[in-house]
């Protein structure tokens, strides 16, 4: 079993972040893919974000009939600040038959480094770079801190390109708040579920 991690806020999920796991899936032959939306992501501590249970349903709502794309509400169960490396604890603990991988887009890459524990993440798991098509590939150099050259040479596999696509929650969220059209930057349904409950609406 090969499992794909996906963590983030998702407030709201959209196209961008399904296309990015649905390519590491097929890029890396992921059997499944699960979305982790955060309690409180560690940088954005003090933002406001959605309740979890509405971005959690909205993600259900976007993966609904891909039975490669699922959601796991353990960061929320949890509570408070989860680490990438604790989370990963979790799942080796619960999933010691599986191989994990957490998915990351390059723009994060380099600051890999700087995470917590961030020598046990990369024994843990293999991060899978998303990058988009065109730009430079990230620098695996940054990884000499923590990994060895052996395990640096085993994630060089894991670099998957996926077309370019400018998509982002906080202008779905602007555009909602100012009234304009969020259509085909998320699935209908999430749409229809913002507009149901009043999410990103000005207070």
């Amino acid at each position: 079993m090969r499992v794909g991690l996906f963590g983030g806020t998702f407030d709201p999920i959209h196209y961008g972040h399904l296309l990015l796991a649905e390519v590491c899936r097929e890029q890396c032959d992921l059997d499944e893919v699960w979305f982790l939306p955060a309690d409180v992501p560690p940088h954005k501590q003090g933002e406001m974000v959605s309740s979890g249970q509405a971005r959690a349903e909205m993600i259900e709502l976007a993966v609904a009939g891909n039975a490669g794309l699922l959601v796991s509400r353990h960061e929320l169960e949890h509570g408070g600040v989860n680490y990438t490396v604790d989370t990963l604890r979790h799942f080796r603990d619960e999933t010691p038959e599986a191989e994990l991988f957490f998915l990351m887009g390059a723009d994060m890459f380099n600051d890999l480094p700087n995470w917590r524990n961030a020598e046990e993440v990369c024994r843990l798991a293999v991060p899978i770079v998303a990058q988009r098509a065109g730009v430079s590939p990230p620098d695996y150099d940054c990884l000499q801190s923590i990994a060895t050259p052996e395990r640096i040479s085993e994630l060089l596999n894991y670099q998957v390109e996926m077309p370019q696509i400018e998509f982002s929650s906080t202008e779905i969220r602007n555009r909602v708040a100012e009234g304009r059209s969020i259509r085909y930057r998320t699935p209908r349904a999430v749409q229809k579920y913002i507009e149901t409950h009043g999410l990103y609406l000005p207070t």
